[in-house]
């Protein structure tokens, strides 16, 4: 299969490591197993173009799980009087999807396709997880320029409601629903989310809860 053409971009270092633990709440925007967030990036400007056709959409519903049996939803916390972290300015990385990539500009994922790493224009933050995870699911463009990435995001109806981060693991709610165009797009979706998140918090595993259950519960054809 021909490889993609993409502009590779670092990174950029978060400039203010987090503490170990600590809470990010809603923004003003994991499996448990994964080990680390991948270093190749790509520009979502890059000039090569490749994508997908597209599929018949299906909608995965998520209704929240009852309170006997629902994980504990993101920490309430009283509005602080000073910012938990130091204000910055610079890019977010959010990560989109190489499809038939097969790991060559990115980490690979299911279905032989790759998750690559893009960053924005320079924002102001103080978190960068409520950020990118909101910057990433605000997006509803299923191209992602002419980088010829992927967005399998674009369809759905979700919103970040809060992110702990515990050790070096990152756990983000989400609270709305999936609209998938096939099967191959439940192991992007879930890419898409940890690989942001973990970028974001400096975490290497990620955990993602969505209206209170973990995502591959939600995204199972079970």
């Amino acid at each position: 299969m021909a490889k993609l053409g993409y502009s590779v971009i670092g990174v950029l270092g978060i400039s203010t490591l987090l503490t170990l633990t600590g809470c990010f709440g809603p923004p003003a925007q994991a499996p448990t197993n994964t080990s680390a967030a991948p270093t190749t990036s790509a520009s979502p400007t890059a000039s090569t173009s490749k994508t997908a056709s597209p599929t018949p959409t299906a909608t995965i519903s998520t209704p929240a799980a009852s309170p006997s049996s629902a994980p504990a939803g993101p920490p309430a916390t009283a509005e602080p009087t000073t910012p938990a972290f130091p204000e910055q300015v610079g890019p977010l990385t959010v990560y989109y999807v190489a499809v038939g990539d097969n790991g060559v500009s990115g980490s690979p994922i299911g279905c032989g396709d790759s998750i690559v790493a893009t960053t924005t224009a320079p924002v102001r933050f103080t978190d960068q997880v409520g950020p990118s995870v909101g910057t990433l699911l605000a997006n509803k463009s299923r191209d992602v320029g002419l980088s010829g990435l992927m967005n399998a995001l674009y369809q759905s109806d979700l919103t970040y409601a809060g992110g702990e981060l515990s050790g070096s693991t990152i756990t983000i709610w989400l609270t709305g629903q999936f609209m998938l165009a096939g099967v191959c797009d439940i192991p992007r979706v879930k890419a898409q989310l940890e690989y942001t998140a973990m970028a974001a918090s400096g975490a290497t595993s990620a955990r993602v809860l969505v209206n209170g259950r973990p995502i591959e519960e939600v995204l199972s054809l079970k």
